[in-house]
């Protein structure tokens, strides 16, 4: 089924204790719909500027990504500059040029407006509204959002936070956005909020998915070397999303192999920099790894 993601595309430059890379391509919708594409067919809405070529626009279109709400505006493109120390949980920011980004509108066009499943990327949430009023026809849509939106919009952000039907969050904003330490209280007071299904992502420690019905954790996919964590939450996403669409299956069985598919996705994005390893795979590395965490984690009582 049809997948949109409306979020940022960027080019970062990235230095961990495993090397340095410049300007290559990033960006929440970047990540999200390469992994995506591996699942459903995936549109993206997003703003370039004029230093965006056929190179970059060609690693959409080698995955059938549907572009046509990528919109190329005079200007440069978003950038980011971040570094990784230590255990590589945690991004350091050197540098932020928001560039067109800084004025980007979504557009939705005619041809995306029965999109059934939608991934809000990390932008203004009065942005991520309007996009969601936007599509009448949607079955699931599901946000992502950061500590800049959750202390500088608040009102704006819970407005939006009760129209969709999956928030998507790391354990330090869930903490923020409720002012609650527990993170099983912390899920509670957000389904309250709007979203019937929270997921919390906890770095290597996996994730929690908080459902209607019940509470499941994921654990990360234990790696011998992490190299670059940039996009591992987008990627995350990318692979919920994008088993969800594929199968159209919401039940609680179905969310909870979404998010194994969602640590699977994530595993490989930081095996290498950057999209290098997503684009590589095959769908036989990705079913193998799902049955690997399967097995990791089978239990009979």
């Amino acid at each position: 089924m049809s997948l949109l993601v409306v979020g940022s595309i960027a080019f970062d430059s990235i230095r961990t204790p495993h090397g340095e890379v410049e300007e290559i391509l990033g960006g929440s919708a970047t990540f999200f719909s390469v992994t995506a594409s591996w699942f459903t067919p995936v549109s993206v809405v997003a703003v370039v500027g004029e230093d965006f070529g056929a190179e970059q626009l060609r690693i959409f279109h080698d995955r059938s990504i549907d572009t046509q709400g990528v919109e190329q505006v005079p200007g440069r493109t978003f950038r980011w500059k971040g570094e990784y120390t230590g255990d590589m949980n945690q991004a350091h920011t050197l540098e932020t040029q928001l560039n067109v980004f800084e004025s980007f509108v979504p557009k939705i066009p005619p041809a995306y407006l029965d999109t059934q499943f939608l991934f809000l990327g990390n932008i203004d949430p009065v942005l991520q509204l309007n996009v969601r009023r936007a599509l009448p026809n949607l079955r699931i849509s599901a946000l992502d959002t950061m500590n800049y939106w959750i202390q500088g919009m608040p009102e704006d952000l819970a407005k939006v936070l009760a129209t969709v039907e999956i928030l998507l969050i790391n354990e330090g904003e869930a903490r923020m956005l409720t002012h609650q330490g527990n993170l099983k209280k912390a899920a509670a007071i957000i389904q309250k909020l709007g979203p019937r299904v929270v997921v919390i992502k906890r770095g290597e420690h996996g994730a929690t998915l908080f459902g209607p019905e019940s509470i499941f954790t994921v654990p990360a996919y234990l790696l011998d070397e992490v190299h670059d964590p940039t996009g591992a939450g987008d990627t995350f996403a990318g692979g919920f999303m994008g088993h969800l669409a594929r199968t159209g299956d919401l039940s609680d069985s179905n969310l909870r192999r979404a998010a194994v598919y969602g640590s699977v996705m994530g595993s490989f994005a930081v095996e290498e920099f950057g999209l290098d390893r997503l684009l590589r795979l095959t769908p036989e590395e990705i079913e193998s790894r799902y049955r690997e965490i399967k097995r990791l984690t089978h239990f009979d009582a």
